[in-house]
Formats: structure tokens, sequence, C-alpha cells
């Protein structure tokens, strides 16, 4: 039989545990409610994109060995910015690829164009602004800078991002994943980068809540009447 002093021991430890993982308990839950019934195409933000976006055909593209300056090509891609191709080489260094001509970065208009391929085309920018740095926290995080935030008059507090140095469009920012964004950092307990899912933090929490659901099965044994019985007939 378990002595009393034991049961009320487990009992104070199981209760001061939930108080204090309560509430890392509860947004647990609500972060993961709010991940089980949003649509994550939403979240991305796809309902304000042109899927697939506009595209444009060019020929007379000059050839790699035709533009001068350029040594080894380890990488290639080929971009369109504001109606015209690019050569986007080594991931450096960004060449007309019918000119010839090494383009230094991009202009506000040049931007407003490429995300003008993407974006719905009854969205109205409201302002563009060039960013050079984030914190851990923006919402720009972990992409290529300087970038052009372009900012659209809408509600959701909609705002698209291109990249200055090769014109690229980037990702797509609203009200809705800014939520999603919040209830992730309180999901994975990553209050300085939020992206990290193996934080310390969140290991020490997770022990603890197997703890508390330990202690909770141990509470149910030792105060269950039926198991008392049952182990003072044993022991008679």
């Amino acid at each position: 039989m378990v002595k009393r002093h034991a049961a009320v021991k487990i009992r104070k430890i199981h209760r001061y545990l939930g108080v204090f993982l309560g509430i890392q308990f509860l947004m647990w839950t609500i972060s993961g409610l709010y991940f089980s019934w949003t649509d994550i195409d939403e979240i991305h933000g796809d309902h304000f994109k042109q899927l697939p976006p506009v595209s444009t055909s060019f020929t007379g593209l000059l050839g790699i060995s035709e533009i001068k300056d350029i040594e080894k090509v380890s990488s290639m891609e080929l971009l369109e910015i504001a109606e015209a191709p690019y050569y986007w080489i080594n991931s450096s260094v960004l060449y007309n690829a019918i000119t010839g001509e090494l383009k230094e970065q991009l202009t506000s208009n040049e931007a407003l164009k490429v995300a003008a391929r993407y974006m719905q085309p009854s969205l109205k920018v409201a302002t563009v602004k060039l960013i050079e740095e984030v914190g851990p926290h923006h919402e720009y995080r972990g992409r290529p800078l300087p970038a052009y935030e372009i900012s659209y008059q809408s509600k959701e507090n909609l705002k698209a991002y291109v990249a200055v140095q090769n014109g690229a469009f980037q990702t797509v920012r609203h009200r809705n994943w800014r939520w999603f964004d919040f209830l992730w950092m309180t999901h994975t307990m990553d209050y300085k980068g939020r992206d990290n899912f193996n934080t310390s933090l969140l290991r020490i929490f997770s022990l603890l809540g197997l703890l508390t659901v330990l202690s909770g099965f141990t509470l149910w044994f030792t105060s269950s009447p039926r198991i008392n019985r049952l182990m003072k007939r044993k022991y008679k």
C-alpha cells in the first residue's frame, strides 16, 4: 500500500508541474489547432499571386562565351527583370543576356515590374522601400539583402519582397502569415530566431511534460481506492 505521505508528495509535484507548464501546454494546443485548421497555401499567400507567373519569351540571347569579363561559370540562371532577360552567373553577377552589359543593382521601378509578374493585377501598390538589414524576428529574415519591400493597399497589410542583387521575387507576407509565424515561435520555443526546432528550452519543457504525465498516472495509481484495497489484501 502506498503511504499517505508519498501520495501527498506525488500530488504536490503533479500540481506544481501543471501550473509551471500549463501556459506552454496551452500555447502548444492553440498553435497546433491553428496549424491544423489553416490552409498552408493561403499562409504562403498563393491567393495573392498569379500562378504560374507571367513570363516573356526572348530571342537573340548571347552565348556565355560572348560576354566579356567572365572567366569561369559554375552556375547560371536566366532571369526576367522588367521584361528583359539577364544571366545570373555564379550566384554573384548579373549580365544583360542581349547586350552583355553588367547590371549593378535593381531600381525600384524594376522591382515593381518584377512584383507585377507574380502578384495579382488588381492589387494596388502603396509604398516601395529599400531594406538593407533585418532582425532575427523580421518577416523577411534569412533571405537575400538588400531587398525592396513593396507594400500594397490591403487590409491584410500585404507585402512582397524582391532581391536587389539579382531581381528575384522572394516572398509574400500578410496578416495570416504573421499569426502563423508568431504561433510557430511559441510552438518551437525558439524566441531568438523562431525557426530552430531543437532548442534546449523545447527539450526541457518536453521532458517536464512527460514527467507531468507520468506523475499524473502515478497519482491515479496511488489514490485509486480499488488499487489501495488490492494492496491491503496483498500485505495482510
